[in-house]
């Protein structure tokens, strides 16, 4: 069984991502679940989703991951990827972008939101559990290809780099041509390649 959670903020494409991985392990002929938990996404909120792989054969009878199974967390914020850290599994891979999306109260707040000091806290609480912390430069990556869209690709992309993901380049691009509009399929295979590449 393998347990992805993916995190990020409204409008990042964290569904977009999980509907794409699971195509990619049906398509394998896996069972898959998904869920997700979507709070005031579309005011810039948390979006969590949760995709769980039977890529044993097993049967996947729950969607939801508990608490310090998620075998894989890609983080597409910072903050995001501290709030959901108590998913990781002890020797778990969290795949994190480097941006930061400042919150609506940062602008209530007397101290900035840094992202490296998120990271850092990150790399902090992972120290002697095992897990691994891999930080994604998305803004060099994005510049590659030129649309702030892709980087829900971006992220598998970084993911599937990691070798946590029994999954291939041409599993997550036929997934991609079935889950993506045609217009954008170009933009998100250039940024597999570009995240595969890095």
């Amino acid at each position: 069984m393998l347990n992805v959670m993916l995190t990020g903020v409204g409008g990042q494409g964290t569904v977009l991502a999980a509907k794409v991985l699971a195509q990619a392990a049906q398509s394998r002929g896996w069972q898959v679940r998904t869920a997700e938990t979507i709070g005031m996404a579309q005011r810039g909120g948390s979006v969590i989703s949760h995709v769980r792989m039977g890529n044993l054969g097993e049967e996947v009878h729950s969607p939801l991951l508990s608490l310090g199974s998620a075998d894989l967390v890609i983080a597409f914020e910072p903050g995001e990827a501290a709030r959901v850290l108590p998913y990781l599994a002890p020797g778990g891979v969290l795949v994190c972008a480097s941006t930061a999306i400042q919150p609506v109260t940062a602008a209530l707040s007397t101290q900035a939101y840094a992202a490296d000091d998120v990271i850092a806290g990150i790399r902090k609480a992972l120290d002697g559990t095992g897990a691994r912390l891999v930080v994604v430069d998305d803004e060099a990556l994005i510049a590659q290809v030129g649309n702030r869209k892709a980087l829900n690709t971006v992220l598998l992309g970084s993911a599937l780099a990691t070798g946590c993901l029994p999954l291939s380049a041409e599993d997550i691009k036929a997934a991609l041509a079935a889950c993506v509009k045609p217009r954008f399929i170009e933009l998100n295979l250039a940024a597999l390649d570009a995240a595969l590449g890095a």
